[in-house]
Formats: structure tokens, C-alpha cells, sequence
């Protein structure tokens, strides 16, 4: 199984940024554990701070890959291109969150992304990312 983890906007911080909200570890830190934990899925990971980036990693995924997880961070709730690129492919993807957008600002409660995905996983902490492996297996 291959599942590929895309990061969006501002997610190469984790570690640094908020970590009242996001916790102290990096994602790369973080990745590791996902890797042991699930030795049987080949993951491969991406991060762009650039809207375009991201939208061609999925379009690259997006037709060969078992799943994609994907935290588009700030572009969830601006970005029409992300959302209609995930509505194009064929592999099914979860968009996941850390924090739980619908207890912060309300424009974070907009998401482009949703709508075209398989699911949505929220509100657990870089756990959510292992929730949205679950969904896969």
C-alpha cells in the first residue's frame, strides 16, 4: 500500500509554531513514528508553503497512489484549485487537520477541500494523521 502525506503552507514549522496548538515535535519527527508504526505502507511525504506545488503533487499521486492524506493548513479555506484538483484524481483522499478548525476563527470553518474528499479527520493532534491511515487499512 502506498499512501502519500502532503503538507501545506506554514506545517514545516510544526515543532516551532504554536505549540500550545501543534505540539513540539516536527513533522519529520513525527513521520518517523508513522513509518514504524505502519512498516507494511510505503509513505512518501511532501510540503509547500507554495499553492501550486501542492496542487501538482496531487495531481502526481492522484492516479497512482492506494490514498493521500493531506493538510492543505491555510489554503483549506481559500484555495478553489486544491479543492477542484482533489475532486479530479482517483485516489481517495482524507483531509486532515491538528487543531480543531471549528473551535478557532470562523473562517477556518470554510473548507474547499471537503466536499471532494473521502473524509475528513480533525481536532487530534498530529494524531490525526494515524486516524487518517486507519481509514485506509
Amino acid at each position: 500500500m502506498k499512501i502519500s502525506i502532503i503538507n501545506g503552507p506554514n506545517l514545516n514549522l510544526l515543532g516551532k509554531r504554536e505549540p500550545e496548538v501543534y505540539g513540539n515535535l516536527t513533522f519529520e519527527e513525527y513521520f518517523t513514528t508513522l513509518q514504524i508504526k505502519f512498516p507494511a505502507i510505503e509513505f512518501s511525504y511532501f510540503q509547500s508553503n507554495i499553492e501550486g506545488q501542492l496542487i501538482d503533487k496531487i495531481q502526481e499521486f492522484g492516479f497512482s497512489f492506494d490514498g493521500i492524506i493531506l493538510n492543505a493548513g491555510a489554503y483549506t479555506h481559500t484555495s478553489i484549485g486544491i479543492g477542484d484538483a482533489v475532486k479530479a484524481i482517483t485516489t481517495p483522499v482524507i483531509e486532515v487537520h491538528i487543531s480543531n478548525t471549528f473551535s478557532r476563527e470562523e473562517f477556518r470553518h470554510q473548507s474547499y477541500i471537503s466536499g471532494n474528499a473521502k473524509g475528513v479527520v480533525l481536532g487530534f493532534g498530529l494524531k490525526s494523521y494515524e486516524l487518517a491511515v486507519h481509514s485506509f487499512l
